[in-house]
């Protein structure tokens, strides 16, 4: 019974997406409920042409009755035409609304969120799962209220025209409801296991063409085509599962409705040779009960719609009751004048239950100060920087931007007034012009090009046929590492930030790119407060302080020259990752010519 009032909870949730079309809704129930009365209207009408057969009435009036069945048709054929007009409509606007309330929970998620989900799977729940919702208020919903309306209408008339008759007629009814409500029960776990089934597909499909390069460099092809094939053969076998669940209740309902058939036969003969009613009585009590078969035996498929719909609304409301974990209090601040004065106080955060990645971690950074950060992988850098424009909250502690608690900041004030160059470049099919403006998207070509220069861009993009209306490709496919890095130094540049965040933004560029590009860096630095997770000498060189981690605490902090000679972590990175850097840049001496003659 709980799975039960469960499905039936998940499925009035569904229905509240119909409320802001309950007028166009109220009109497909109407012109529904006109069809349907003249769905019972041509059975009548053909009962009463036996009887005139029987009794040799005139033709006229025979012509009359026929007539009054074709109209009856044109009736039911235009009320059908526009509800089915209507009812897809509708389902499609639900689906637009769906697709956009989804899309809209996903760009107001934290990073958490995006952590622990599969592209993939959450792509299959904005489109397959609400596509299976869509079918259900188009198709499904109508006819429910459609199967309902007929069998009242229908029992009403056959109850007047004889009770016995149609009890006989009637009785196979409760029969249907409990096989219908046992399947649904039965299915909704096979169609929740499928869409998610579904789903990994769609992941084992995205990662495959999202690697292809990969895949084809170490010639995994068939690999991935056995890897996919499993999967699609799990899908498959889930599918066949509840197609023989289907099949078999399908079947079961029409022998019920069949066997009825024949019952009525007999039992109507019998009342017809008693004279207790007409041979147009009985066709007519037949013609209802083959009315409503096709009806009757579209409960089942309107189970398995419904147990369908429901899984997917499931997994639907999963995304929409989410909470973000980064929350934006009411009383947020938006206008707060940031200067760029940031201050750690203890802070600690860790991801989920894997302990804290930051422990008790305190600093400050005056406003137009270089901060660099460097340390081991998985030290900490990237998630201490993640914690200044709030891509999550600490667990302890306050981060705070010239003395007010950045959760105390509306989110877009706060990160409009950061930029960030990740280590990990993402490029949008589009073009070059397209990306550097991504955030400023009203921006002029003087600013624009001003951005490109300042990333030592403009020169490569001006040898382009097509320069900034370039199509860069799918992530930036068509640029190099190289180009992708400085593209998006040009983008973070553009918005003039008084706080820059560069996570390794130099870890994919040359030497001689990275000092043309290091050049423009120091002049844009100036003024600005400059957080910098740093894996190049240029960038521990200038900084005004150092934060070395070890395993999320600052072990050591200071500048270059007072760590380096120091015994501890940052000469030992110094020596493993920056001594050769500053060898590779210091000229080596001029030779000594050693003997020979001098010159005259």
């Amino acid at each position: 019974m709980t799975g039960v009032m469960y499905n039936v909870r998940i499925f009035l949730r569904l229905q509240t997406f119909l409320l802001p079309y309950w007028d166009r809704a109220v009109l497909i129930y109407a012109l529904l409920f006109i069809s349907s009365a003249f769905v019972l209207t041509i059975p009548w009408l053909v009962g009463r042409a036996v009887d005139l057969l029987e009794n040799l009435e005139s033709v006229s009036t025979l012509l009359l009755v026929a007539g009054g069945i074709l109209a009856a048709s044109v009736i039911r054929g235009a009320t059908s035409y526009g509800q089915n007009y209507l009812s897809q409509a509708v389902s499609q606007h639900i689906a637009y609304d769906l697709r956009n309330a989804l899309y809209d929970r996903f760009q107001r998620q934290s990073f958490s969120f995006f952590d622990t989900s599969r592209t993939a799977e959450l792509m299959s729940r904005a489109t397959s799962d609400v596509e299976s919702v869509r079918m259900l208020i188009s198709f499904a919903l109508v006819r429910i209220v459609q199967v309902a309306i007929l069998l009242l209408m229908v029992t009403a008339v056959l109850l007047q025209s004889n009770w016995q008759l149609a009890l006989v007629t009637l009785a196979v009814l409760p029969f249907i409801a409990y096989r219908t409500t046992r399947t649904s029960r039965r299915l909704r776990p096979i169609w929740l296991s499928i869409q998610e089934e579904i789903a990994t597909l769609s992941t084992v499909l995205q990662e495959s063409l999202s690697g292809m390069r990969i895949v084809k460099a170490f010639g995994r092809g068939k690999e991935e085509t056995k890897r996919f094939s499993r999967q699609a053969q799990r899908v498959y076998e889930r599918n066949i599962t509840a197609n023989e669940e289907q099949a078999a209740n399908t079947a079961l309902m029409t022998f019920s409705v069949y066997f009825a058939a024949g019952v009525q036969l007999l039992f109507g003969g019998a009342l017809v040779m008693r004279g207790d009613i007409t041979a147009g009585d009985l066709t007519a009590f037949l013609l209802y009960l083959l009315t409503i078969t096709v009806y009757i035996r579209m409960i089942g498929w309107l189970g398995n719609m419904l147990s369908r719909a429901v899984a997917s609304g499931e997994r639907i409301f999963d995304i929409l009751d989410a909470r973000p974990e980064v929350l934006e209090r009411d009383d947020a601040v938006s206008d707060a004048v940031v200067a760029g004065h940031i201050r750690f106080d203890d802070v600690s955060f860790g991801y989920g239950r894997r302990g804290d990645v930051l422990e008790d971690v305190s600093f400050v950074a005056e406003p137009g100060q270089i901060i660099a950060v460097v340390g081991a992988t998985g030290s900490g850098k990237t998630t201490l920087v993640s914690l200044i424009p709030r891509f999550y909250d600490p667990a302890r502690g306050r981060v705070m931007i010239d003395g007010v608690d950045v959760r105390d900041m509306t989110l877009d004030h706060l990160r409009s007034s950061i930029g960030i160059v990740q280590q990990d470049v993402f490029l949008f099919s589009a073009t070059i012009r397209d990306n550097i403006a991504y955030g400023l998207p009203d921006a002029d070509e003087d600013r624009i090009i001003a951005a490109a220069r300042a990333a030592r861009l403009h020169g490569f993009i001006e040898g382009l046929p097509e320069q900034y209306d370039t199509w860069v490709g799918e992530r930036g496919i068509n640029l190099s590492g190289g180009q992708r890095q400085r593209l998006a130094i040009a983008r973070t540049l553009l918005l003039d930030p008084r706080i820059l965040i560069l996570d390794d933004s130099l870890s994919s560029v040359d030497a001689d790119t990275e000092r043309s590009i290091q050049q423009a860096l120091n002049h844009v630095m100036e003024g600005r407060t400059t957080i910098v997770v740093a894996q190049r000498l240029a960038s521990v060189l200038r900084a005004d302080q150092i934060l070395v981690l070890d395993q999320g605490n600052i072990v050591q902090r200071g500048r270059h020259s007072e760590l380096v000679d120091v015994p501890g972590p940052y000469s030992a990175i110094y020596d493993l990752q920056l001594r050769h850097q500053q060898e590779a840049l210091t000229p080596a001496p001029e030779a000594t010519a050693v003997g020979g003659a001098s010159a005259p």
